[in-house]
């Protein structure tokens, strides 16, 4: 799907998305990523079934307000003790399947949001 923002933007949004993949600012990525408005970082992660607590500690710094998990073609939760220190620094943690995940990061980013998403493509 192509998603057409209403202005242009020098921040970092998601521009289309399919079933394996990614386009933010009109570049295509098809590895695990996190996307932040003014960065986009390189999520070292296997997949979903191995997710682990320190795999979330790249996040602890960031400055977030909402951190939007998109975990692949499916919506799947990780085990509350995988975003534990998320929680006690007071960043919402939100699960979603990562093409909801690129959809919501829009709108929350066009609110001026702090927000990221932590995109797992499998």
């Amino acid at each position: 799907m192509k998603l057409h923002a209403s202005a242009p933007t020098a921040l970092n949004t998601f521009t289309a998305y399919g079933d394996r993949y990614v386009m933010v600012n009109d570049q295509r990525h098809e590895a695990n990523l996190i996307v932040l408005p003014e960065r986009l970082l390189t999520w070292s992660v296997a997949s979903f079934d191995v997710l682990k607590e320190e795999d979330f500690h790249v996040l602890l710094d960031l400055n977030l307000e909402i951190l939007l998990l998109g975990t692949g073609s499916r919506q799947r939760f990780p085990h509350p003790r995988l975003t534990r220190e998320l929680a006690a620094k007071r960043i919402g943690v939100e699960v979603m399947d990562l093409q909801a995940a690129c959809r919501t990061y829009n709108i929350l980013m066009a609110e001026e949001r702090r927000v990221a998403a932590a995109l797992l493509f499998s």
